[in-house]
């Protein structure tokens, strides 16, 4: 049926303002990075990118946007139901300044954001509008659609920077960056990613102790740090009651990380050998002189092992962590874009590997060497050039893609089954009566309404609207119309769309309808009773108006999917009694309850559809079957549990414009190639594999990770080189088809004693997390607990048994490289995944979130930060530009019921605050004076003293790094809040059972005691 809508009430639209992105300077965005305060102009700094000496392109840059709180003038108060009383406007906290930008034009990031400058064989360099050689001429139009910007390039490697690196980790020095003074950075305006202004996970301060007598000291792989000495704790007893008295008289023994803000310049190569990078937890700045940066591929091990049993001695994982489309710094230059014309880039004709840095060519350059597989093939005639007497073609260093371990190459017809699909934004809505009652409704139509804005400009960007209760209901936004028509769809058991056009229209021609639809949808909903929730028949049919296409399916939801296609109940007792879930097989509670989800999720990949889903409720709603959806197709789940219409809104804005304005590509395939001898074993993530060599990805951005595990399948020979290679062909928002390649060497050993000096602590430690959480569905969870700590034991099981002589039984040594090893995995067996309360809900959505996350934010959500914040105004960082104060360890030792605390993982933000605060502590930076005061729902503002604005730059500097708009609930003690706080203590012991941190270290001496004998 046909019936007409009535129109909203006539949208204010928000007054012009200043766009930070249409900067007067254009080399201002590193120097804005680095301030965190990107709305302020800064001193200009070199833009530049290696190129043929005959041309060379600069052009401005312009800085990805962070999403911020929304504009003070859109107020969603007429949207917000009548029995939610008052609501606290949908706007940034009292006294913080507004939002910062709209997406970059092609060119910001000219690889994942589809623009920059080309860089053709031939020598000569042009932007992404035109200049491309004739050859090209039959291929696709890559230049930027009408009514775009003309590309633009970010920031080069700043003049000056030092081009060997600093040495890793362990007795380093590290150099700090110059750069202007710190100033008061802005809410929300910076995309930075971790590690960007992190904190360094260096070793800790510890008492000198030496190597083991008649250790072998083997040749170091070059840039690899000296040798670090064991460290080795105190001698213990069989009770163990030794090594706990002595850290309780010292407990700066016990291995923690520590924190440090210094900036590490790295250089991937040097020479013909890799250097080793810095831990994926700091602060770096990567100079690509052959290897990829560790930000796009890092291994488990930075030497590879010989044989599959030396891997199994020293008990390793070994595989890669591939995050393709990872942020750069902003200090770094940017990734090259190649044009190799009609015939495309140059490619091994056996394995199909592209040509990279360690290529090697022979016979005057008219052949050239696979890397990967040893085969001969053929260099194009218009490709020769002379060799130099260490063999290396003369223009190899005006070349990208024969000095950069990463390039972007122009893909040809022959990569395209099609044409480039357009950027098709498809809205879904829950309007069912829980949804509209708590504000989901209002909060979900106000942030569209916003972030439409921040979408593609120009005639290929569409979008579609639809809302959902046990009925599904399209819109007719055609722009003749003088409203918008709703057409409903009765049959949720078959489902179809109501009309072939004009449900997905472009959002060019027809704004002002979806802007007033988006206006009224709260108010027709408003008395609605249906409390029954039609998802998957919903995201069916928003699937059907986007599949010739394919693009975003972006689904708001609030309840339990109850009718229609692959009805949904309350599993087992979790929907009704909510019991704890160490009760009888509650593991299996976590696998989906349907098989047809995941039939109807490889349908949606096919068609190249990514579906992220926004769950705003308040009840069970059975994340682990509805993720199956978002897992493969590329999308993810965002999870505001329990919904409040007070904290949430501001949220739920900024998630979803961080979503549709990160570097992201479309309709993606990606692969992994090894030297001979290695192949890949299994590809973890959000995706969808189809054939065993390749993963496809509908959707892939900025934060998206695949672990990539590997295995021998001959024997490597000792010395040579190891290289694999990722390369990702995706479409950018601006329909242009990229092939983004990846390369990474690494030298072979079959020295015991190499392998655990090489070995990346922080990216065993997350490969080793996401086998578990994929494990844990299918595993009980004291099972699984045991398993973790096995996996820690084995490891310094082997280096005590093929490392180390002549130590005393008593003693417990702990390899430089992994003394933080049994800190990271207590962390995790107190985790939310791992502990034997909670909710399954909560642990579902642990589970699938650690799935696709990066190393520095998987580390952060198993060993959360804590820093003191009830003297902010005294105590400052001395000698780095971070306002971050220096993290605690997490015991309760470092907690006074004097002061008030801050705890973060990436996913919530804590605040505790002492039983014995002084009143003007709290007064000053909360607005209240007393302890039984603290509110339920809480809003950080911001209030006209200094430690309140310390304050509020410290949460805006977590929110940029994480990237992440983290909502802060305020704990106390004697209360749930207070629980919950104390329960990300992990160095406590808790009631559960779960040991202490020193009765943990005990325990693995006695394992490897016990092992040994």
């Amino acid at each position: 049926m046909t019936t007409p809508m009535p129109p909203g009430a006539p949208r204010q639209h928000p007054p012009q303002t200043h766009n930070p992105n249409l900067q007067q300077k254009s080399d201002s965005l590193p120097d804005n990075f680095q301030n965190l305060n990107l709305n302020m102009t800064s001193p200009s700094l070199t833009s530049h990118i290696r190129s043929p000496p005959t041309t060379s392109t600069s052009v401005p840059s312009q800085p990805i946007s962070r999403p911020g709180a929304p504009p003070p003038e859109i107020v969603p108060g007429h949207n917000v139901p009548p029995n939610m009383g008052s609501v606290r406007p949908f706007r940034p906290p009292g006294g913080q300044p507004l939002p910062f930008g709209t997406r970059p034009p092609p060119g910001s990031l000219p690889s994942s954001m589809g623009g920059g400058p080309i860089i053709t064989p031939g020598g000569s360099s042009a932007s992404g509008l035109g200049g491309r050689p004739s050859a090209f001429g039959g291929s696709i139009r890559n230049s930027p659609p009408a009514g775009v910007p003309p590309p633009m390039m970010v920031a080069g490697r700043p003049p000056g920077q030092a081009s060997g690196m600093v040495p890793f980790v362990g007795s380093l020095q590290l150099s700090r960056r110059p750069g202007p003074p710190m100033q008061s950075a802005l809410p929300f305006s910076a995309p930075l990613s971790a590690p960007f202004g992190t904190l360094t996970w260096a070793p800790s301060q510890v008492a000198p102790a030496t190597a083991a007598p008649d250790s072998v000291q083997p040749h170091r792989m070059f840039g690899m740090p000296p040798p670090q000495p064991n460290q080795v704790l105190p001698s213990i007893d069989q009770t163990g009651s030794s090594l706990e008295d002595a850290w309780k008289i010292n407990s700066n023994q016990v291995p923690r990380p520590t924190p440090s803000s210094s900036v590490i310049q790295y250089d991937t190569h040097q020479g013909n050998q890799a250097n080793t990078p810095p831990p994926a937890t700091s602060d770096y700045i990567v100079k690509d002189t052959g290897s990829c940066s560790p930000r796009y591929m890092r291994c488990t091990i930075h030497q590879i092992p010989c044989t599959a049993d030396l891997l199994t001695n020293c008990g390793m994982e070994f595989a890669l962590m591939v995050q393709p489309l990872a942020l750069p710094h902003p200090h770094e230059e940017p990734i090259p874009v190649v044009d190799f014309g009609e015939h495309g880039p140059i490619r091994c004709s056996r394995c199909k590997g592209y040509i990279n840095p360690f290529m090697k060519f022979t016979d005057h350059d008219r052949q050239f060497i696979c890397n990967f597989c040893g085969f001969i093939g053929s260099t194009p005639h218009e490709y020769q050039c002379n060799l130099g007497p260490d063999g290396r073609r003369r223009d190899a260093h005006e070349r990208p893609e024969l000095c950069r371990g990463t390039v972007e190459f122009v893909a040809t017809k022959e990569y395209m089954m099609r044409d480039p699909m357009p950027a098709v934004y498809f809205f879904l809505i829950d309007v069912s009566r829980n949804a509209v009652q708590t504000g989901a409704t209002a909060a979900a139509c106000a942030a569209i309404s916003q972030v439409i804005a921040d979408l593609p400009e120009g005639p290929r960007t569409k979008l579609g609207i639809a809302t959902f209760d046990s009925t599904v209901h399209f819109y007719n936004l055609k722009r003749v119309l003088q409203q918008p028509l709703m057409l409903i769809v009765p049959d949720v058991h078959n489902v179809y769309i109501p009309l072939e056009t004009d449900v997905v229209v472009q959002l060019s021609e027809c704004r002002q309808h979806i802007e007033q639809l988006l206006e009224s949808i709260p108010t027709m909903f408003q008395d609605n009773r249906t409390a029954e929730s039609a998802f998957v028949a919903a995201i069916k049919a928003a699937f059907l108006a986007i599949k010739s296409s394919g693009g975003k399916l972006l689904v708001f939801q609030s309840v339990l999917p109850s009718v229609g296609m692959v009805a949904l109940s309350a599993r087992d007792a979790e929907g009704r009694g909510n019991i704890s879930a160490g009760d009888k097989e509650p593991h299996k509670l976590l696998q989906p309850a349907d098989i047809a989800l995941k039939t109807l999720a490889i349908e949606f990949a096919e068609c190249q559809v990514c579906v992220d889903v926004f769950i705003t409720t308040q009840a069970y709603v059975d994340i682990a079957s509805i993720y199956v959806i978002p897992g493969t197709t590329g999308g993810q789940v965002y999870y505001y549990y329990p919904f409040s219409s007070i904290s949430d809104p501001v949220k739920l804005y900024n998630d979803l414009r961080w979503n549709i304005t990160r570097p992201q590509g479309f309709e993606a395939v990606m692969r992994v190639r090894c030297s001979q001898g290695i192949d890949v074993k299994e590809y973890h993530g959000n995706f969808c594999k189809r054939i065993p060599t390749d993963v496809d990805l509908p959707g892939i951005d900025s934060d998206k990770t695949i672990m990539v595990t590997l295995k021998h399948d001959e024997k490597l020979q000792d010395g040579s080189e190891c290289a694999f290679q990722c390369a990702l062909l995706y479409t950018t928002v601006y329909g242009q088809r990229r092939i983004r390649i990846s390369t990474l060497s690494l030298p072979c050993t079959r020295n015991l004693t190499n392998l655990f000096r090489s070995i990346d602590l922080e990216t065993q430690f997350v490969c080793s997390l996401k086998q578990v959480a994929n494990e844990i569905p299918y595993t009980p969870l004291l099972q699984m607990r045991e398993q973790v700590t096995h996996i820690c034991i084995n490891k310094l099981f082997a280096y005590r048994k093929f490392c180390t002589t002549a130590t005393k039984s008593g003693q417990l040594i702990l390899p430089e490289a992994l003394k933080l090893l049994p800190l990271y995995t207590l962390g995790l067996t107190k985790s939310t995944g791992l502990k034997t309360d909670g909710r399954i809900d909560d642990r579902s959505f642990w589970i699938n979130y650690v799935s696709h996350i990066s190393i520095p934010l998987a580390v952060c959500l198993v060993l959360p930060r804590m820093i003191a914040v009830h003297n902010l105004d005294l105590h400052k960082p001395e000698g780095t530009e971070s306002v971050i104060p220096q993290m605690l360890p997490l015991s309760s030792e470092y907690v006074s019921e004097e002061g008030i605390y801050l705890l973060e993982n990436g996913v919530d933000g804590l605040i505790y605050i002492g039983s014995l605060v002084d009143s003007n502590i709290l007064r000053q930076l909360f607005g209240f004076s007393s302890v039984e005061e603290t509110p339920n729902q809480f809003v950080l503002q911001q209030y006209d003293n200094p430690l309140s604005k310390n304050l509020n730059h410290v949460v805006n500097d977590i929110r940029r790094q994480r990237c992440s708009y983290l909502r802060w609930t305020l704990c106390r003690k004697e209360d749930a809040s207070g629980a919950l706080f104390i329960s990300y203590l992990v160095e406590d012991a808790n009631q559960k059972g779960g040991p202490s941190y020193s009765e943990f270290l005990v325990h693995l001496h006695r394992s490897i005691q016990a092992k040994i004998c």
